[in-house]
């Protein structure tokens, strides 16, 4: 067998025990970064596997690859309004926070490792950044609900803080191997870096959006493929001209992913599955790297660099930042505990070992023993922590599950599948009792293995799947239908077109109105409403006002009222 078929083969083998191990996660109450890295140690040389891999450049190259999809994912799947709420104490805890951890961190390690101050911060700049992924995967798993600020704060924290670990570690790089004179030059190599990055990251994210709603692509699988070219383009673009590539490629990844474009749904998912590869290779990758046995030699070093990282450097980074924002002292602590370290400090631990610095390979053993520490030790009492914090919620009200199947192009539609909940407003009720916008179509439901061709009479069930034929202005109206019992969802701002056959009792229970056009009375349809508003002056165009809300006329067939749209009555 030729050397690439056995590579090939050992790739899948190790790419599935990945995937197998994440079952046990859950079970074990570990983050799945440990047991990926498990699985990659035990396949090692010192393992069952017996595999030799010493290649610092090429798990190197390979993880600066992953981590860039990585942070492009989570770019595509932050929205603009988490940053908006949270981004002044989230951008202080990924700067400053980092900055302060890295510094106790450090100045701890050169003394406990007998090595120069410097060197010292360097290890603390390597271990400076979090990896929130893991941490919700445990939340996740867990059933632990965090208010909206606090999760988002920790969310928007972990996925920005990357670059400033990045740069801080570059930086004294740079003064240890090419004699950089710390001060002026490295603020200079923080503005470029941050700048260019954030800069070529806006462009590259607008221009692709410009681009991707204009080209009509034959294959719709190229869509993603187009999507993820053009981050790679960010990162490159911007590494290439002294910016941070890792900042530029997150910060595209947020323009493209609070944009609409052409089958958006099939790319999110495929960004996803790509992620999900690239943590698992990454991590299986840098287990196969370290030789277990060494992590024997600095085991009560690790542990106590990790002892001040976790109950020293951390806090004393957080909890100054967190009163300045007012965060109470429960929310505090937790964020201060959710300082779990990930990927980005073992990729980072590489550095050392390609430039040869001395100590290098003392860095890389201790770096992969704190990860392994903090992981484990964080991960694992992190629900506990919670719990005890008092800080857990109950479960909001969720929109329906969602899958768009397709975007129509220009045509401004798309065709997207709806999951019903147990507490879904449509659950048990007729499909004709959906006070749905004119216009809006369910094409198919499917129940199990079964194909239900829609009917007005079709009783709706927990666990159906409806796939509808929408406009993207009635997007959010149809998910509210849809959605949890009490799920307060955003509404769009235009007016709402129905059918005059619609009851308003319908709408009131579709669209949470509280009984407000109802108002108890006997129940009546909006043309019925019409005839008692307008009596003979029914005609198109024709306005009403009726409980805080703007009617109008939109399209009558003979004497009857055939479409209404429906809007907020402006105040007066």
């Amino acid at each position: 067998m030729f050397v690439v078929d056995k590579l090939i083969l050992l790739a899948a083998v190790l790419i599935l025990l990945g995937i197998f191990s994440s079952k046990i996660s859950a079970r074990l109450g570990l983050p799945m970064l440990v047991l990926f890295l498990l699985v990659g140690m035990l396949a090692g040389e010192d393992g069952i596997g017996r595999i030799g891999f010493d290649s610092p450049q090429a798990a190197h190259a390979l993880g600066t690859l992953a981590l860039a999809l990585i942070l492009f994912d989570g770019g595509l799947q932050t929205p603009l309004s988490s940053i908006k709420q949270v981004w002044k104490p989230a951008s202080m805890l990924a700067t400053l926070g980092v900055f302060v951890t890295a510094v106790i961190t450090g100045a701890a390690a050169s003394y406990i490792l007998d090595i120069s101050l410097i060197t010292g911060m360097l290890l603390g700049a390597i271990v400076g950044s979090t990896d929130a992924a893991a941490v919700f995967s445990l939340l996740r798993n867990a059933g632990i609900h965090l208010n909206p600020r606090l999760k988002s704060t920790l969310e928007i924290e972990s996925a920005s803080n990357d670059p400033m670990a990045i740069f801080l570690t570059v930086g004294l790089l740079e003064i240890l191997v090419n004699d950089m004179q710390p001060g002026l030059p490295l603020l200079q190599l923080f503005v470029m870096q941050m700048g260019l990055g954030a800069i070529i990251g806006l462009i590259v994210g607008y221009a692709v959006i410009k681009l991707i709603n204009r080209i009509h692509l034959q294959a719709s699988g190229l869509y993603p493929v187009l999507v993820t070219a053009s981050g790679l383009l960010a990162f490159g673009l911007a590494a290439n001209i002294g910016g941070s590539g890792f900042l530029a490629i997150f910060i595209c990844g947020v323009m493209i992913g609070n944009s609409q474009f052409a089958f958006q749904r099939t790319t999110f998912l495929f960004h996803d599955g790509l992620a999900w590869l690239s943590q698992i290779t990454m991590f299986v990758v840098l287990g196969l790297l370290i030789t277990p046995s060494s992590l024997l030699d600095v085991w009560w070093q690790g542990i106590l660099i990790a002892g001040v990282l976790v109950f020293i450097a951390r806090p004393l980074a957080v909890f100054p930042l967190m009163k300045l924002f007012g965060f109470n002292l429960r929310e505090t602590t937790l964020v201060s505990w959710v300082g779990l370290r990930g990927s980005v400090p073992i990729i980072l631990a590489i550095f050392p070992l390609m430039f040869g610095l001395p100590n290098a390979q003392l860095i890389f053993n201790v770096v992969f023993f704190v990860v392994l520490i903090s992981a484990t030790l964080q991960g694992s009492t992190l629900p506990w922590i919670a719990r005890r914090l008092n800080l857990i919620e109950k479960p909001q009200a969720q929109a329906p599950a969602t899958l768009e199947i397709t975007s129509l192009g220009d045509v401004d539609a798309a065709i997207v599948e709806y999951t019903l909940s147990d507490n879904s407003r449509a659950a048990y009720r007729r499909l004709s009792r959906m006070a749905l916008p004119e216009g809006v179509v369910v094409a198919m439901i499917t129940r199990g293995e079964k194909v239900i061709a829609p009917r007005g009479s079709t009783i709706l069930q927990p666990e159906d799947h409806l796939f509808i034929v929408l406009k993207d202005d009635y997007k959010d109206f149809v998910e509210q239908a849809f959605a949890d019992k009490g799920f307060a969802g955003s509404r769009p701002a235009g007016p709402l077109r129905m059918k005059g056959a619609t009851m308003l009792s319908d709408i009131d229970w579709c669209y949470g109105y509280g009984a407000k056009l109802n108002q108890g009375r006997e129940d009546i349809s909006l043309e019925g409403l019409c005839v008692r508003m307008l009596g003979n002056n029914l005609a198109e165009q024709a306005e009403f006002k009726y409980a805080d809300r703007h009617f109008k006329i939109v399209e009558m067939v003979g004497d009857r009222v055939v479409t209404l749209s429906i809007q907020p009555a402006e105040p007066v």
